[in-house]
């Protein structure tokens, strides 16, 4: 007699990539808004306090329909703390990032971690990198630097080149810390039910966002959109992380991401095209060719048969 089987049903190849291009894609609308937030004086700890708050609620509201509890397990509470922690550090560097540089850099250079994830795992015992891992490692750093324009950027000074260094920085800075958080979700709270884990990271990342705005870290970091274009985008970007974020939340158990998550990566495309778009942040040539390497790589170095 066949044993019932206690995975869930999934969804069909094609709706579930049509699914996961539509949440890059309002993950991607998500960061566009933020930049419009940012040119018209919203503050930087603003967004992510509004953006974790609301989505925060909407979440709470889903695991409390679900009846899913809200214990954890031995030993995990110090590694979930750091882990909330690390999710707010990374949403602050990756949104100060795109207040400074084109919004589609940013995103490509945070797009790095999974290069930083394998050889994070390498360090503390895991599997040696592959050499199709090392040969990909390196076509897309190759395509980082197409992309980023660094001969050019070398070969020029002042301020602006100054302030394109601190927003790439950034970027790279939420990408090292990214790579972290995965590592500890799958070394150290794979026990952590995912709903759990979810709701309490983004308590974290709540909490942390008032507390430094309270301390004045940030002087500017809770100023108030300064006329109704802000406003308009402080909203979208709300709805648009909120929704993308509950919606693979709630999916993500029958989207097969081991076979579909690469799809993911159409987010900094998606960047691209609407930051060129709506902001007319337009790349040269050879940086559009630079980002088609590095996702392209990307994609070949995230996926799973």
């Amino acid at each position: 007699m066949a044993v019932a089987s206690v995975t869930p049903n999934l969804l069909p190849r094609k709706l579930a990539v049509a699914i996961l291009a539509l949440l890059a894609c309002s993950f991607a609308g998500n960061h566009i808004a933020a930049r419009f937030a940012f040119d018209n004086d919203t503050g930087v700890l603003l967004t992510i306090l509004c953006r974790s708050g609301i989505t925060l609620l909407v979440l709470a509201a889903v695991v409390a329909w679900q009846r899913q509890p809200l214990g954890l397990p031995v030993g995990t509470r110090g590694w979930q703390l750091l882990l909330g922690l690390l999710i707010a550090t990374q949403s602050l560097c990756l949104y100060s990032a795109v207040a400074r540089i084109p919004v589609a850099l940013a995103l490509l250079v945070g797009n790095t971690f999974p290069i930083l994830l394998v050889l994070l795992g390498w360090s503390l015992g895991g599997p040696r990198p592959t050499l199709r891992t090392v040969l990909l490692m390196g076509v897309i750093l190759i395509g980082l630097i197409l992309a980023l324009d660094v001969p050019a950027r070398l070969a020029s000074r002042g301020e602006a080149n100054a302030h394109w260094t601190l927003g790439i920085s950034l970027a790279f800075c939420a990408a090292c810390v990214f790579a972290g958080a995965l590592w500890i979700t799958d070394h150290k709270l794979a026990s952590v039910r995912g709903p759990v884990r979810s709701l309490l990271t983004l308590s974290v990342v709540f909490i942390s966002m008032l507390v430094a705005g309270a301390s004045g870290v940030m002087p500017s970091g809770l100023s108030l959109p300064g006329n109704s274009t802000g406003w308009i985008a402080l909203a979208s970007l709300v709805v648009l992380y909120g929704m993308a974020f509950t919606l693979l939340f709630v999916c993500v158990p029958r989207l097969n991401m081991a076979q579909n998550a690469p799809v993911m990566n159409v987010e900094p495309i998606a960047t691209l095209l609407l930051g060129w778009t709506l902001l007319d942040q337009a790349l040269g040539t050879l940086q559009v060719l630079g980002a088609a390497v590095v996702v392209c790589a990307i994609v070949l170095l995230t996926y799973r048969k």
